[in-house]
């Protein structure tokens, strides 16, 4: 299994962003829902309409059963707005050429993240990346690991920090300035 990491430049989210928005709208929001909740793919997946009317996504995680309530920030409720303006409150947020009224895979999700990705050359990009990145980027801004321990239902602050790669850039700074010379 491949390990994935968290999109750290804002600038290839925003080159992400504009390459989904053009080649589908559907999975531009995929993205966006992605990197603004901080939710795991298997639940972004089964949302549908009438789960995000309010001011929260609320809903039951798959993986740990728990209740979960996640505001929805502004940019992403315009967005959302836009998105789902003609669809009916049981519609799926994404849904699937195949069948009625059934979301995308995780298999097709995957696969339109790695495209994207890709197209702008990154590389450790999965399904997963839109969650670290929503943390990685949260952290930064606010500095608060036990709020973003608490979204992601982890036990312990350094496991929420190894998650979204705030270990691995402590690290690398570190060894930036080491040379083994003692200088």
């Amino acid at each position: 299994m491949n390990y994935v990491q968290p999109i750290r430049d804002k600038e290839h989210i925003e080159m992400i962003a504009n390459y989904l928005k053009l080649w589908n709208v559907r999975n531009y929001m995929l993205f966006i829902v992605g990197i603004n909740v901080g939710l795991r793919v298997s639940d972004i997946l089964t949302l549908q309409k009438k789960d995000i009317t309010g001011t929260h996504v609320a809903l039951r995680e798959k993986k740990t059963k728990k209740q979960k309530m996640i505001k929805i920030n502004p940019f992403l409720k315009r967005e959302l707005h836009a998105y789902t303006k003609n669809m009916d409150m049981n519609d799926y947020l994404f849904p699937s050429r195949n069948g009625v009224n059934q979301p995308i895979s995780r298999t097709t999700a995957y696969r339109i993240l790695r495209q994207a990705a890709a197209h702008v050359r990154l590389k450790n990009i999965g399904t997963h990346t839109m969650r670290k990145t929503f943390g990685y980027h949260f952290y930064n801004k606010t500095k608060d690991v036990a709020i973003l321990q608490e979204i992601f239902n982890h036990s312990d602050p350094n496991i929420t920090k190894r998650y979204i790669g705030i270990n691995q850039d402590t690290m690398d700074k570190a060894m930036s300035k080491f040379d083994g010379l003692g200088n």
